[in-house]
This record gives C-alpha cells, structure tokens and sequence, in this order.
C-alpha cells in the first residue's frame, strides 16, 4: 500500500472510536522499523491531520475541521549546527532552553516556540507543566491562550510523557486546533493519549 493510503479513512468506520483506533493502527505500521523521531512526528502530524480530514461525519475539511496539528518539543532534543558556527545571540539562547520548540506539524504556520519557564503559556504551556491533557472547547474563554491562528475555536493538548528509570520526563506536547467550538471531546481525548504513548514508545529519545 502508498504510504498515503494511510490516511485514507473507510466508509464502514463512524464513531471516533472507531476513527481513532483507526488511526493508531495506521501509524504503527508507518512507524514500523524507524525510531528516529523526527521521521516518525511528521509522519504522525501529516497522519493525524489528514485522516481528520477525510473523517466528515466528525471533522472533514469544512467548519468542523481540524486546521493545526502537531509538536512542541523540549529544545534539548533539537541537534546543535554541524557544518555551520552557531548564530544565536545569548538572549536567544537562554529563551531557547526555557521553552519548547516548534517541530513537525501540518497546517498553517506556526509560533516558533512557546514558553514554559518560569510561567508556562497558552494550553500547549500548560498541558507541559501540568503532565497532563488540556481539552479547551473555547479557546477565547481559556486565560493567556495563544492565537497562532485567529480562526481556531477549540483545542486539546497532549503531553508526551518518557517514564525512564522511575522518573517522568515531559519531552513535549501534542497540540490539535479545530475550527469549531467544541470541536473535541473525552473520545478525542482518549485516542490521542493513546496514540502518544504509541509515539513515545516507538521513538529513541
């Protein structure tokens, strides 16, 4: 099968549920035998994205649709220049390491980053510090939200979660934006949490 395939979604599938678990299965094979994961988020966000895309009964490509998806990673995992001298000025550098970083998505362009130290923002921030998943129905009614795209109405947000050696380490967020206001709901929630824990386990951090 075409690697697009993937995102196709079948007529016999109606219920999120379905469509979620739908999804997952889809990108375990696109991940299977990559574990770098830069290759395999964007494979994710294009995946996710599309196939909400081809979903009608819930998203489509019209007033329901979902018209963001994808990282914001710890700046850790980001490779310091090879071939070039590194640019950034020190303040640059110091706002790099107390934020996440913009990494694979499919949509319109994005914030660069986003803080999270000392005072996390948005729902991206606070989904990172608070370990756990925030779904907004409302974006305009959420405090200190970020307005990447001005006709986003609802959001949920992810943590992506590494449980190392007894120790959780929050190495970043996956963020949906959808067109509608209360565009995501608890099965959303659960198909996601999902997916990123497939997502975590597939990929060497």
């Amino acid at each position: 099968m075409p690697h697009a395939d993937a995102s196709l979604v079948p007529d016999s599938i109606k219920t999120k549920s379905e469509f979620w678990t739908h999804v997952h299965d889809q990108l375990e094979i696109l991940m299977g035998g990559q574990r770098h994961w830069v290759s395999n988020l964007s494979n994710a966000a294009s995946l996710i994205y599309n196939s909400l895309q081809a979903f009608p009964s819930n998203f489509g490509d019209g007033e329901r649709s979902v018209n963001w998806c994808g990282f914001y990673l710890i700046s850790s995992l980001f490779p310091q220049p090879r071939f070039t001298d590194a640019s950034m000025d020190p303040q640059s550098q110091t706002r790099a390491s107390t934020n996440m970083l913009l990494g694979p998505f499919s949509g319109r362009p994005a914030c660069q980053w986003i803080e999270v130290s000392p005072r996390p923002r948005g729902v991206c921030g606070d989904a990172f510090v608070k370990r756990s998943t925030v779904l907004v129905l409302d974006v305009l009614t959420y405090p200190g939200h970020i307005a990447c795209d001005g006709d986003t109405k609802s959001e949920i947000v992810c943590p992506l979660i590494l449980r190392k050696g007894g120790e959780d380490i929050v190495l970043g967020v996956l963020d949906l934006d959808c067109l509608a206001i209360g565009g995501f709901d608890a099965d959303d929630q659960v198909g996601l949490e999902r997916i990123v824990a497939l997502i975590i386990r597939s990929c060497d951090w």
